[in-house]
């Protein structure tokens, strides 16, 4: 099969490698890739916002399946004009992926299919805002209605805070014309549990944790992503099914219900709080960086996966299988990320980083320019480590990421630490 990767990031190239490892893969190619991915497959010079483009791309290469990455390309439509040209893609159609396009929509399907979630109002004005921040309880959470590449979320420690975030997306409109979802700051420990569907069955994928937050110990504003690892203590193939049964399959029955069949993945990022497990966020593909440490771990076919995705009911009597290994992946970003990036920067120590065992580079943000490869983008690189123990697996990626440098070179120390002190380094 030729495949078509629709992407240019770190979790394409996990998506991209992955895919290779299927004996039907006979080529790759993406679009537009980058730097890393170049090595692994042919890059096409088009960006994966460009529907028209991609389409024509497809056609043009005579695409057995195209397999959609970011979530823009899915909400605006690009898998329905992908198949209306009689290409075969993997992903949601627009009407299914407004679940990740708009937050108030998302809100709104999990009332109706009782899903546990945060209690939320929405705003819609700045007028409205002021209004409720009043009365609203400390911290609370503001997100943006739409997408925002994982920034569009502010959490108020207080009135005063919750004031100046309002001012971001009612009057700076730092994320455009926007209405805002005002919820509830929940206390527990975050989950990322993605899920392939094919519009009946929900086959959950391996568990993952995720670090939002820029700094270490969870400090400063939001990025969208800076680390993950996989599986996560405490969450056996059981209870990964027994949240599947609350999250996942109540959503994908109900749209199913309302003639919105849902193919693809389905990620739930999830609060584990003292009454159970909350949806924090429901995406339409694959999460980055989670991807980076679950697909490597991943031992089914991919492409079978997304094959059976695409069919009503080709998921029945389908699991994933993963390795016992841990996997364990750190995001090395540029100078001044998430506020912005810098580009142009060269990176040395790659190659001594990919040679170390047991250890997967994937680009990001990458670029070639003169012979080199250099900084394109807040997140740069993301380096995994897989092992025995969480302990060999967090070892060996920093092992590998300290052979790396740039100019402002940016990256969390305390990674899967966590997961170390519950169940041991060794």
């Amino acid at each position: 099969m030729r495949l078509l990767v629709v992407g240019g990031g770190g979790r394409e190239h996990a998506m991209v490698r992955a895919l290779a490892r299927s004996p039907v893969a006979t080529e790759l190619l993406c679009a537009p890739g980058n730097a890393g991915i170049a090595a692994d497959a042919r890059c096409l010079d088009v960006g994966s916002d460009d529907v028209v483009g991609i389409v024509s791309a497809a056609v043009a290469e005579s695409v057995d399946l195209v397999v959609v990455g970011p979530e823009a390309p899915l909400v605006a439509g690009l898998v329905d004009a992908l198949e209306a040209s009689g290409i075969a893609a993997f992903g949601p159609r627009a009407d299914a992926a407004k679940i990740e396009g708009s937050k108030v929509h998302a809100k709104e399907l999990m009332e109706a299919a009782g899903v546990p979630t945060a209690s939320h109002t929405v705003l819609r004005s700045e007028e409205e805002a002021r209004e409720h921040l009043a009365c609203a309880s400390y911290p609370a959470v503001l997100k943006a209605d739409g997408l925002a590449a994982g920034k569009g979320v502010i959490i108020a420690a207080s009135e005063a805070e919750a004031r100046d975030a309002t001012d971001v997306f009612f009057v700076e409109r730092r994320f455009g014309q926007t209405e805002v979802v005002l919820e509830e700051h929940l206390e527990g420990d975050e989950l990322s549990l993605l899920a392939l569907c094919d519009s009946e069955n929900v086959v959950p994928l391996a568990p993952a944790q995720d670090y939002k937050r820029i700094f270490d110990g969870d400090e400063g504003p939001n990025t969208g992503g800076m680390g993950s690892y996989s599986p996560v203590p405490g969450f056996d193939p059981a209870r990964v099914e027994e949240i599947a049964d609350a999250v996942h399959r109540p959503i994908v029955a109900l749209m199913r219900r309302r003639g919105i069949p849902y193919h693809g993945v389905l990620y739930a990022g999830l609060m584990i709080t003292e009454q159970g497990a909350k949806v924090l966020e429901f995406n339409c593909r694959f999460g980055d960086p989670e991807t980076q440490a679950v697909l490597p771990r991943m031992r089914s076919d991919l492409v079978e996966l997304c094959q059976a995705s695409r069919e009503p009911g080709g998921l029945a009597g389908v699991s994933a299988e993963f390795a016992t290994d841990w996997a364990v992946t750190l995001v090395v970003a540029s100078a001044g990320y998430p506020a912005s990036s810098s580009k142009g920067d060269p990176i040395s120590g790659l190659a001594d980083a990919a040679a170390v065992d047991h250890v997967e580079v994937t680009h990001a943000g990458t670029a070639h320019s003169d012979g080199e490869i250099v900084t394109a983008g807040g997140r740069v690189l993301n380096v995994t480590g897989l092992g025995r123990t969480p302990g060999e697996a967090r070892d060996r990626a920093y092992e590998a990421a300290g052979l790396i440098s740039f100019e402002g070179m940016q990256m969390r120390t305390d990674i899967a630490a966590r997961a170390v002190q519950k169940v041991g380094a060794a």
